[in-house]
């Protein structure tokens, strides 16, 4: 098994993903799925055996790296790729010139999962495609 993080220009596997999982799984509208942001943002994949199977993408705005899209297929999850997917993106965000903080909108179930990863919560809690979020930085 081959398993490979890395940024990537491979849009096509990227939505893909983002339709299984935010689409179909959880039902948010291909409206507010697909943005006008994904050509001016990194975007980072996964892939096991060359099949993707999570991604990320990044907006970076000043001193800030936004990251997004955080995905990975069901069958994948609870293996540590999700981290190791945050992990890349926050490692992308350290060389990128003037980034000083990495932040993300966090579903609410999955505030512990990045404070494990260094991120604080901050500000209330806001309705992103009808699901619970809050907002989380990293200083880097």
């Amino acid at each position: 098994m081959t398993l490979e993080i890395a940024v990537t220009d491979d849009l096509a596997s990227c939505h893909l993903l983002r339709r299984v999982v935010f689409i179909e799984e959880q039902g948010v509208s291909e409206a507010e799925e697909l943005d006008d942001l994904d050509g001016t943002s990194i975007h980072i994949l996964a892939t096991e055996n060359d099949i993707p199977i999570g991604t990320a993408r990044m907006q970076i705005k000043g001193a800030v790296a936004k990251i997004g899209r955080v995905c990975v297929l069901k069958a994948h999850r609870g293996t540590g790729l999700g981290a190791a997917l945050i992990r890349a993106a926050i490692e992308e965000a350290r060389q990128q010139p003037g980034v000083t903080t990495a932040k993300l909108g966090a579903q609410i179930q999955a505030l512990g999962f990045y404070e494990k990863l260094g991120f604080i919560a901050q500000g209330p809690i806001f309705d992103d495609a009808g699901i619970d979020h809050r907002e989380m930085v990293l200083t880097l």
